[in-house]
């Protein structure tokens, strides 16, 4: 699975004049949070730099009442929506509004990817997101400011924040120093882990094996099932989407041959593609396409459609497993 983005060698380190800034703020209560992130957009304005903020809802609407009228300047995002599937905050949220703003002046975005509530399922992502983001933007003229709650976070979470960001700002501080434990390639490496096995033999389930020839009938099969365990509308749709591109880039990437199954777990129908296939390049599907763009495009669709995307890759092949609410 080189194909989808391209391959590529993952680049975290900031070099000496790196104009791109990612530091964590950590904040133990609201009081705490607006002090860090009010004055951070309220510096934006003032030197008329491009600002988006892009927290959980609740986070949201304290800075828009701290804001005011001047939170007219600002693009708010709710977070729960925009980033609820992590791999898509990049080429969705903070992509999209830094590729959009004029050349010639640095862009600033309030980004808070993880919040307590984040599922067991979710937070591997998140903290590979943060990671990734550091490769993202690396040369760009960028500043992303990323809230913690050490009240409601656990400890691997705050832990994860100094790995994955260059600069930190301890909570009530508001002084900035050099995270000591910064090493976003290992977080990347640590959270590659295998999603646990997917259910055997049963009613709910569907496992079928694909090849070039049997492409066609995967997608319907996997859309027929998913309709029997409650998919409809858009998300139908969007199953449909995920196996056509997730099957066909194992053909094409990853040895012609795959193995799809589909089942429902919680709220969720999930849905997971195996093949002996293997990324070389972790910001695939978290790049926007470019508009000349021909192909590469499949991992990214996905991210931008699905609630969670969890992948797994490795010597003995590439598992990715999608989740879709019902």
């Amino acid at each position: 699975m080189t194909g989808d983005g391209g391959a590529g060698v993952l680049t975290t380190a900031p070099g000496p004049a790196d104009p791109f800034v990612h530091p964590a703020l950590f904040y133990g209560d609201p009081g705490e949070y607006l002090a860090g992130t009010v004055p951070f957009v309220r510096a934006a304005l003032a030197a008329d730099e491009p600002v988006a903020v892009a927290v959980p809802g609740e986070n949201l609407r304290l800075i828009q009442d701290e804001l005011g009228a001047d939170g007219a300047a600002v693009r708010f995002l709710d977070m729960r929506e925009a980033g609820r599937n992590p791999g898509r905050i990049i080429p969705g949220v903070l992509r999209a509004f830094a590729d959009g703003r004029p050349p010639g002046r640095r862009v600033r975005i309030v980004g808070e990817p993880v919040w307590a509530g984040r599922s067991p399922a979710e937070y591997p992502a998140c903290a590979q997101h943060e990671a990734l983001i550091n490769a993202a933007f690396r040369g760009r003229e960028v500043t992303i400011l990323c809230p913690y709650d050490t009240a409601r976070l656990d400890e691997r979470a705050l832990a994860d924040a100094h790995a994955t960001h260059p600069v930190v700002i301890p909570a009530g501080s508001g002084a900035e120093r050099a995270s000591a434990v910064y090493d976003p390639e290992g977080v990347v490496a640590r959270y590659n882990v295998p999603p646990g096995p997917a259910p055997g033999a049963g009613p709910d389930v569907l496992g079928v094996a694909f090849d070039a020839e049997s492409l066609s009938a995967a997608r319907h099969l996997a859309t027929a099932h998913g309709a029997r365990l409650g998919l409809s509308g858009a998300g139908l749709e969007n199953l449909a989407l995920i196996t056509a591109e997730l099957t066909t880039n194992s053909v094409i990437h990853g040895g012609g041959t795959g193995a799809l199954t589909v089942w429902p777990e919680g709220g969720h129908v999930l849905c997971e593609v195996r093949d002996k296939g293997r990324f070389t390049d972790p910001l695939a599907g978290r790049r926007p396409a470019a508009r000349d763009q021909r192909g590469g495009r499949g991992l990214l669709l996905v991210n931008l459609v699905a609630d969670l995307v969890r992948i797994h890759t490795g010597p003995e092949g590439t598992t990715i497993r999608c989740y879709l609410g019902r």
